[in-house]
């Protein structure tokens, strides 16, 4: 059963250029179909079924998406998927939409979720949530949702987690720790050293937190951002005080702005087939593979070939491998991108020298 002042807000403002040449300006990471034929932002929100009802989810986005993403979405009430009018990172994001909720309940809790991540225990997820929820409201403190580390990746931020604490967890059985402190990406021996202690937690960009909770934090560490989301529960017209205000925000994360600065912050840890899909190595952990570890999607033919990565959108014809190891093959209609596996993080680097009509 949904809680009755459970909101939600989905971060879906992204580029995902790893993923060219399957995403575009128009089209990016959490509008891809990476692995069946739902797309990443779908998976977000159908995360939130018998948790958060529609009427109560609120996507983020820009104007060059906001039309995919409302095709993407049509269980949502289309007034509930909101193009920001600037670029201003993650925290001025996280206060439109705690105006957004504050002018509807000023005492709700909000789950504050990324739209371009995979996660595959759904039920887990959605117990955990409850967990973090019940938590938030019950200590009036900021709740993290942490990952529990299967492997020393130096490409996450790390939480580190101190005592458990007897709290209400929505009778789920959840382990409620503080957190000591947030780590940033380490280097792997570090890293190494993080899973050998048993305490650190991937950081997965997931908070929970009440709407005066939030407020405190943001008076006692942002006060601009404080004074807007005032502005917009308050506001007789949303839209124009969000093109009005919202530009003039300055640009920073909900990590610089709030998180290494909040006087109280408690973490989850879960378990629930989470990834973070990076980048092109992330999907073929999922994809169909042979015993030459080539992952696939779409038509392949590999004769003495290992450990290659093959993406074709439907209706492209075979590939065809011939004694190669360690490529990204990517077809699309308009585009072909071949690269090395290693190389898979410098994408974006392509994606800055391409012209206008394949971005």
């Amino acid at each position: 059963m949904s809680s009755p002042n459970l909101y939600a807000l989905i971060l879906a403002g992204g580029s995902g250029t790893r993923f060219w040449p399957l995403s575009r300006n128009a089209k990016p990471k959490q509008l891809l179909a990476l692995f069946d034929d739902e797309t990443l932002i779908e998976k977000a929100v159908n995360r939130l079924d018998g948790l958060v009802p529609p009427e109560r989810i609120l996507v983020l986005t820009n104007e060059a998406q906001l039309e995919g993403v409302r095709a993407a979405l049509p269980m949502l009430p289309a007034e509930n998927i909101v193009a920001e009018p600037a670029r201003r990172d993650t925290a001025p994001a996280i206060a439109l939409a705690a105006g957004w909720i504050a002018a509807r309940d000023p005492q709700a809790t909000m789950l504050a979720l990324p739209a371009d991540q995979l996660v595959v225990k759904v039920e887990e997820f959605r117990r955990v949530l409850r967990a973090a929820a019940a938590a938030a409201a019950a200590e009036q403190a900021i709740v993290t949702l942490g990952i529990k580390p299967d492997w020393p990746c130096p490409s996450y931020g790390y939480i580190e987690r101190g005592g458990a604490i007897a709290t209400d967890d929505g009778g789920t059985g959840a382990a409620v720790h503080e957190v000591k402190r947030f780590r940033e990406k380490p280097d792997v021996a570090t890293a190494e050293a993080y899973l050998r202690e048993g305490t650190f937690s991937w950081n997965a960009g997931i908070f929970i937190w009440t709407i005066p909770t939030l407020m405190r934090e943001l008076s006692q560490n942002c006060p601009q951002l404080a004074g807007f989301v005032g502005e917009l529960r308050d506001s007789p017209d949303f839209a124009a005080t969000v093109a009005e205000r919202f530009p003039q925000l300055d640009k920073i994360s909900i990590d610089f702005a709030l998180m290494e600065k909040a006087s109280r912050i408690l973490n989850i840890e879960a378990e629930v087939g989470w990834d973070d899909v990076g980048g092109w190595p992330s999907v073929a952990k999922y994809l169909t593979t042979d015993d030459d570890e080539n992952s696939h999607r779409g038509p392949l033919l590999a004769v003495d070939s290992r450990n290659n990565i093959v993406f074709s959108v439907a209706g492209m014809p075979s590939v065809s491998l011939l004694g190669v190891e360690n490529l990204i093959v990517v077809q699309t209609a308009d585009a072909l991108l071949v690269a090395d596996r290693k190389e898979a993080d410098q994408i974006k680097k392509l994606v800055d020298r391409l012209p206008a009509e394949l971005l």
